[in-house]
């Protein structure tokens, strides 16, 4: 027996609060992509006037320092569904499932570096970049973002859903949700930016869910009955 109680060779538990890391997740890349969606134009070749605004460049700043929080916590999901599946886990499912996850933040953390040069570029005495390099960097981060970054979030959501399917982790109406989700995201993303805000919605939900539900499982496993 250790010092801090669990036996030696005994599994490590998963922290209660680490069941919020979706929620945490959804706030911090809604909040992020919100003040970029508002702050910069959506075309790619459109004039760098946005960054000689000190209010949008903050608001962009903002936005881009709380990607890589958010990534965070979006590992800790990861490592939250993986908890709920326990031994069910299928290898093949389980493999896709972390290599999309994975792939998507990483793809979301190049496309907040690319966009965090174009802004630390823009402050140096010579003055913001030029048209090309502004129009190139722009559209990098789009690719990244639009292409990229939030097909691997629908490969996410998809394998999440036949995992939830297989193993009843999560309510019915997430898995249609999730569905729907991931369709939009693989074929509809380049309609509007504010399609992206589809996939933090539906990890928010998710999490939601596995949050409430923490208590009736718990519950389940020991026997008793949850507090009315």
């Amino acid at each position: 027996m250790g010092q801090d109680g669990l036996q030696a060779g005994s599994p490590l538990r998963t922290p209660g609060s680490a069941a919020v890391a979706g929620i945490v997740f959804s706030v911090l890349l809604i909040s992020a992509l919100v003040l970029l969606r508002l702050s910069v134009p959506a075309r790619p070749e459109a004039a760098g006037v946005w960054l000689t605004d000190s209010g949008r460049r903050t608001a962009v700043a903002i936005g881009l320092n709380l990607i890589p929080f958010a990534g965070i916590a979006f590992l800790w999901f990861i490592g939250v569904i993986r908890d709920r599946i326990g031994r069910h886990e299928d290898r093949f499912f389980a493999t896709v499932f972390l290599g999309s996850g994975l792939l998507f933040v990483g793809m979301l953390f190049v496309a907040a570096a690319v966009a965090g040069g174009l802004i630390a570029a823009s402050s140096r005495p010579a003055g913001p970049p030029g048209a090309d390099t502004l129009t190139l960097g722009r559209t990098v981060t789009s690719i990244l973002l639009n292409v990229y970054s939030m097909r691997m979030a629908a490969v996410f959501t998809l394998t999440t859903v036949t995992i939830a399917r297989r193993t009843h982790i999560v309510s019915r109406w997430l898995e249609f949700a999730g569905l729907a989700t991931a369709l939009v995201l693989l074929v509809g993303v380049g309609i509007s930016a504010w399609v992206e805000l589809l996939f933090p919605a539906w990890i928010l939900a998710l999490s939601i869910d596995i949050l409430t539900a923490r208590p009736q499982a718990s519950a389940a496993s020991t026997g008793t009955a949850p507090p009315s």
